[in-house]
């Protein structure tokens, strides 16, 4: 089918269709048409269509909005799954500082212990070390006593007068 603008040359004409009303497979051959017809249309169509069409672009642009906010949304809760992850992470983590707070405690008391009883060894040994030091201050005066008798008693030889 052919379109033909005609061009203003006056009063604007009627169109002109030439139709093979005949046969109903036939093609049209030449259409006719005004400009202004063409205007007046596309006047009409547009303004048939466009609020439609105006109305569907502000609902997709408000669907776009409405999706990167279900985006942000989404990774929002997505962060706080990961985070959640972090907890129980951090929740394992506590139970073994725990498990090692324990040991770390009974260590100490170990400790504790062994310096008690290292302090006590320390005071037995000292006494044990004064009384050994005793025995022998002791065996030492007596020995020196023992000496100083036999001096007295090995005999004198008697003065000459």
């Amino acid at each position: 089918m052919e379109v033909e603008e005609m061009e203003d040359e006056g009063p604007p004409h009627i169109e002109e269709l030439q139709l093979d009303c005949l046969e109903s497979t036939a093609p049209v051959e030449n259409v006719f048409v005004d400009k202004k017809a063409v205007d007046k249309l596309t006047e009409g169509l547009l303004s048939h269509y466009l609020p439609d069409l105006q109305n569907s672009k502000r609902a997709l642009q408000e669907l776009t909005q409405n999706q990167v906010i279900l985006l942000d949304t989404l990774d929002q809760e997505v962060t706080k799954f990961r985070d959640c992850n972090a907890l129980l992470d951090l929740n394992s983590l506590f139970t073994e500082a725990k498990v090692y707070h324990n040991k770390l405690v009974n260590i100490r008391k170990e400790m504790i212990m062994l310096h008690e009883k290292t302090t006590k060894l320390k005071k037995r040994a000292l006494k044990l070390q004064q009384q050994k030091q005793n025995e022998a201050l002791e065996k030492e005066q007596q020995r020196e006593k023992e000496l100083e008798r036999e001096k007295r008693l090995v005999a004198k030889p008697a003065k000459r007068s």
